[in-house]
């Protein structure tokens, strides 16, 4: 599907009700393939996927869905997909749809919004700043549940808005970071397990400017403007690179059976610190933790699935980690990792990877030839 001096759009992961996840026929797709394009010629330049159904927006102002909700539209600036609520903004206006019949007959509402001030995805297939469910002029965001718009205090600069299952996150204009929402599994960051019913400033982050802002089903993860990767919330699968008491269970079970770790490496013990001592387990972190990823590799993005984790490096890799049952890893297998593992195809391919961004249980990365980015 890549066009000529382009690159292409890749996915793995949960592909049960049809979405374009290359041309795997089964509900999983282990290892990445390339994007199934809406037609021939047709050049994506943002995915936004959901459970079910997964939203294509095209250079040329298209959106196309796949998967339980069908459907095409044209003139569309952008597209936000989630399982209550489509929302898609063409020219001024805002129009929302409840899927699976998006894009069919009358929208469920629609909203008038300031001119578009973000312009469209840019050519590395990431979305600029301003991009849904933060609108133009950053004045308001949407919600998959009512009230769906909702506006922000002007103070507050918005460039960036990331919403998990239960909580929202913000990138502010000057690299501040808030959160708001449920905080039972400490998915805010302000080291307690309170709701925030309004922004509120990650205090433990002042003074070190953040560039990216992620939000997965119930764990967050910002990146700063040097490359540093901080992540706080809920382990249950090892989304946080922590060791979790579920994924040592695991392995304990399969290393009985065949005396190899999860990841196919010989067992050499249980998880232990620098001093030997045994790791302790942690199933929620409600502080931002720093984490480091091997090689000191630096990040320049991120994104978080339900319970799995993504990162690109200034480099060009992809690293994973979290829950891996449908393939989301892109490891070529299922398990499920409690810390950065390279995705090794784009090593071997000769791609260099430059977006990625997480359904709850896929991942989407775009990526050109080494030499051509």
């Amino acid at each position: 599907m890549a066009v000529e001096g382009s690159g292409a759009w890749f996915g793995f992961g949960f592909c049960g009700f049809g979405q374009a996840l290359g041309s795997g026929c089964g509900r999983q797709v282990h290892s990445p393939e390339p994007l199934e394009a809406p037609c021939a010629g047709v050049d994506i330049c943002r995915v936004s996927a959901s459970w079910s159904y997964t939203a294509l927006v095209t250079r040329g102002g298209g959106t196309h869905l796949s998967g339980a909700a069908r459907g095409a539209a044209r003139g569309c600036g952008d597209a936000w997909a989630s399982e209550a609520l489509l929302v898609v903004r063409r020219g001024p206006q805002l129009q929302a749809w409840s899927p699976p019949s998006a894009l069919c007959g009358e929208p469920l509402w629609t909203h008038a919004v300031a001119p578009d001030a973000a312009g469209t995805p840019g050519p590395a297939g990431e979305a600029q700043a301003g991009a849904l469910p933060l609108l133009p002029g950053a004045c308001a965001y949407v919600s998959p549940r009512p009230p769906f718009y909702r506006p922000l205090a002007p103070e507050l600069r918005a460039r960036r808005l990331e919403l998990g299952a239960e909580h929202a996150v913000l990138l502010g204009a000057t690299g501040q970071v808030f959160s708001w929402g449920s905080g039972r599994h400490g998915q805010l960051g302000h080291g307690t397990l309170e709701a925030e019913q309004e922004p509120r400033l990650l205090e433990a982050l002042q003074g070190l400017p953040m560039a990216e802002v992620a939000a997965g089903g119930w764990h967050s993860v910002c990146v700063s403007e040097t490359g540093d990767i901080y992540i706080w919330g809920w382990n249950e699968s090892g989304q946080l690179a922590l060791p979790t008491r579920s994924l040592a269970e695991e392995g304990k079970a399969v290393a009985a059976a065949t005396g190899l770790a999860r990841d196919g490496s010989e067992v050499t013990g249980a998880a232990r610190t620098e001093d030997r001592t045994p790791a302790p387990f942690i199933s929620v972190q409600p502080f931002p933790a720093l984490l480091d990823l091997p090689l000191d590799s630096t990040v320049v993005k991120a994104s978080c699935g339900s319970r799995h984790t993504a990162v690109v490096t200034r480099t060009g890799e992809l690293y994973t980690w979290g829950w891996g049952k449908y393939g989301q890893l892109g490891h070529k297998g299922t398990s499920s990792l409690d810390r950065p593992c390279r995705v090794e195809y784009f090593v071997d391919k000769q791609l260099q990877v430059q977006a990625v961004t997480c359904g709850p249980w896929n991942t989407y990365v775009y990526a050109v030839e080494k030499g051509k980015s």
